[in-house]
């Protein structure tokens, strides 16, 4: 028995000797801020599908911290998450959150929103987020979450808007420190925004990139999103948090690997969905040796090979 308890406190210490990657122990989560500038920090997401066993705790968020007060990117993917990123960061610092900036409308993105809102915190996003939160779709993906996610996503669990809705760019500065809001969607999502933080160095690219899994498709603009990924290296910044996986140190090398994966998937599927040819053979004929021993593989590429043959067509 002693042995067991000693192997289970070994367990739930691991993530910090992992870069701050949470580890899901019997609903155990925590999350663990990785300091990656002066003044700006991220907890990294687990690389699988969201659960009741991990708190939907699939996705990044960030914050800046300011002479002014803590500004916030991302709510993650539960109230009870957004409850552990805020007593973590009060863990560091005694400023109060003020702000927080939406990357997109995901639901591993937004459902902490609440949480933020409750303490006054202003939430900006991008205005066709708007359009998401009306839909019939955010209304079933939060039914079907309650179930999925139980009991961190559950009746009390709401959908949140923003205080100010952004159109193209937007800049808010806080103790002196300034963040740049851009509009880069459609692309991952139709509401996608990315912020720079010049006096870091840091961009929050949101879900634009993701690192060290398969991306999520899901009904994306692939062509808008490689467009977006252009826009991210003329910036040039020296730190980029993707909404997925581990902060990149090398932008332009890092970045690649979702270009190159949605290079692929438009190459593997362009000829088949133009001339009409079934997606099953379109998809059985593709090589995806790259990729399928990648974290999500099979949860997430035939579904999006899938969504990418029907976007060429539409294009």
């Amino acid at each position: 028995m002693r042995l067991r308890n000693w192997i289970s406190r070994f367990i739930v210490a691991l993530p910090s000797f992992f870069c701050g990657l949470a580890i899901a122990q019997s609903g155990h989560v925590a999350l663990n801020p990785i300091q990656v500038a002066p003044h700006t920090y991220f907890v990294r997401g687990l690389p699988e599908m969201g659960s009741s066993q991990n708190q939907n705790f699939i996705s990044n968020a960030g914050f800046v911290i300011t002479p002014k007060g803590v500004v916030v990117v991302d709510a993650l993917g539960s109230p009870v998450l957004a409850k552990k990123l805020i007593a973590e960061i009060s863990k560091i610092t005694p400023q109060k959150i003020v702000a927080v900036i939406v990357t997109h409308y995901h639901a591993d993105h937004i459902y902490g929103l609440q949480e933020f809102k409750k303490i006054g915190a202003k939430i900006y996003a991008q205005n066709q987020g708007l359009n998401y939160l009306a839909s019939e779709t955010a209304k079933q993906r939060l039914i079907a979450s309650r179930i999925d996610f139980t009991p961190w996503v559950n009746e009390g669990t709401q959908l949140v808007g923003a205080d100010v809705w952004v159109d193209q760019k937007y800049a808010i500065k806080i103790g002196g420190v300034e963040f740049r809001i851009t509009r880069v969607g459609p692309a991952h999502a139709p509401e996608d925004l990315m912020i720079y933080v010049p006096s870091e160095g840091v961009l929050f690219a949101g879900d634009l990139v993701f690192r060290g899994r398969i991306p999520f498709v899901g009904n994306a603009d692939s062509r808008g999103w490689l467009a977006a990924l252009d826009e991210i290296e003329r910036l040039n910044p020296k730190i980029v948090i993707p909404g997925h996986g581990n902060y990149s140190i090398s932008p332009v090398e890092d970045v690649a690997f979702t270009r190159n994966y949605l290079k692929y998937l438009r190459s593997s599927m362009a000829n088949a969905a133009v001339n009409l040819d079934p997606f099953d053979e379109a998809y059985q004929l593709a090589d995806w040796s790259e990729y399928e021993g990648m974290p999500l593989f099979r949860a997430a590429n035939r579904m999006n090979a899938y969504n990418v043959y029907l976007s060429i067509q539409a294009e």
